[in-house]
């Protein structure tokens, strides 16, 4: 069984999930958004809910472009 697909796949899955959580924790410090703060504050929910909203995202990214390459590589051959 050959298992570089399955390596793959889990590499750009992590690699789509971090980056869009970081892009959320970095949205939500620009809107004022903290949520290292102490206390479950209003301000500290919506940082958490970007950076849950930016990992799905970037997740989802990172999926959409494996199928455009599996596509690219299906079509070359």
């Amino acid at each position: 069984m050959n298992q570089r697909p399955l390596w793959m796949e889990g590499v750009s899955d992590a690699i789509g999930f971090l980056g869009g959580s970081l892009l959320g924790f970095w949205a939500g410090q620009l809107l004022g958004l903290n949520i290292f703060a102490e206390g479950y504050g209003n301000s500290t929910v919506g940082g958490i809910v970007l950076v849950g909203l930016g990992g799905g995202l970037g997740l989802q990214l990172a999926r959409r472009w494996r199928r455009a390459q599996a596509q690219k590589r299906s079509e070359s051959q």
